[in-house]
């Protein structure tokens, strides 16, 4: 179950959250709160390369907050893809390809403390659960829409993980029958909602001669257009960049609905880059809801968005630790 609150002051502990392009470390003490934070671009020509990066990280900031892994509850880290908790062995394509690294021995093998590690959906729902928006709650997911969709799932106060890790990959849901190659690699919701979908989605409009502000690329993909320039774009009110955006919200919508009615949780929590837009996305996301969802689930459930942001991974790996702590 989830650990009670208390004012017992326990060790603060090392925090990170490793992502396809940034590292996060923090030093969070048992209050939730970020005594230092530290964010770098990641280091992914090899696994080892990522280590030694985490490292030589974790150690700089023990230095500049006076602490050793000595005094210290441990070190929690969420990672992006698939973490086995028996074998210790972390899958995640963004960084290292299919290979499946033994990222928990090769941390203790340099660190001298206690290492709890899990994926970054089970950190964000952790965190927001523990400090944002989900405080307290005991059935509630987080839906995270960036360069993929991933759900982090508390149910009954406590974390669904899956028989094998991989529970809460709703970019593998299927909401288009038409089977598309790109399924295959990446899901069916993730080709259409994730953020590299909206990039591709307004370069296909603009390849087909459709007027917009947006820069055309070369050819019928989204090499050269990012999603950052979509959103500012819709933002200005560009006509095909809010078309592309609307048609990435309804795709979200049944993904979110799909949730809903599978799990019937108190609330779902929106996060993730995408979110950035969430002053055009979340309202017609939430209307539609109603229309894709379980009637009743659907207006029982809350919808909002993250309070944590970028740190919402973060307290989550230190929240790791501290329920490790009180098992």
């Amino acid at each position: 179950m989830d650990m009670p609150e208390s004012n017992i002051t326990l060790p603060p502990v090392i925090a990170v959250d490793l992502g396809g392009t940034k590292l996060a470390v923090a030093v969070v003490d048992s209050q939730g709160n970020l005594v230092l934070k530290r964010r770098y671009p990641v280091e992914k020509r090899t696994p080892d390369d990522s280590i030694e990066q985490i490292i030589s990280a974790c150690l700089e900031i023990l230095r500049d907050t006076d602490l050793d892994t000595v005094k210290i509850a441990g070190m929690g880290m969420v990672v992006p893809g698939i973490f086995d908790r028996g074998s210790g062995l972390a899958w995640a394509p963004n960084l290292w390809g299919n290979d499946h690294i033994p990222l928990r021995d090769k941390l203790r093998s340099r660190l001298s403390c206690t290492i709890i590690i899990d994926s970054d959906r089970t950190g964000y729902v952790l965190g927001e659960q523990w400090r944002g928006v989900a405080r307290g709650m005991v059935d509630v997911v987080y839906m995270a829409v960036g360069t993929g969709i991933g759900l982090g799932i508390i149910t009954g106060g406590r974390v669904a993980r899956g028989a094998h890790g991989i529970a809460g990959a709703i970019g593998w849901f299927a909401v288009d029958p038409q089977k598309k190659v790109l399924y295959r690699q990446l899901g069916c919701l993730e080709s259409e909602a994730a953020g590299p979908a909206l990039a591709r989605k307004a370069a296909e409009r603009l390849a087909a001669g459709r007027p917009s502000m947006l820069h055309r690329p070369a050819g019928p993909s989204s090499q050269h257009l990012s999603t950052e320039q979509v959103v500012e774009a819709a933002h200005l009110g560009d006509r095909l960049a809010l078309e592309a955006l609307e048609e990435v919200t309804g795709y979200l919508a049944m993904g979110v609905a799909n949730v809903i009615s599978i799990l019937n949780p108190q609330m779902v929590v929106l996060g993730g880059g995408l979110m950035h837009a969430a002053d055009l996305v979340f309202e017609p996301l939430c209307r539609q809801v109603l229309d894709w969802a379980q009637p009743i689930a659907a207006r029982k459930t809350r919808i909002e968005l993250s309070q944590l942001g970028e740190d919402a991974g973060l307290l989550g790996a230190a929240r790791l630790v501290y329920l490790e702590q009180n098992r």
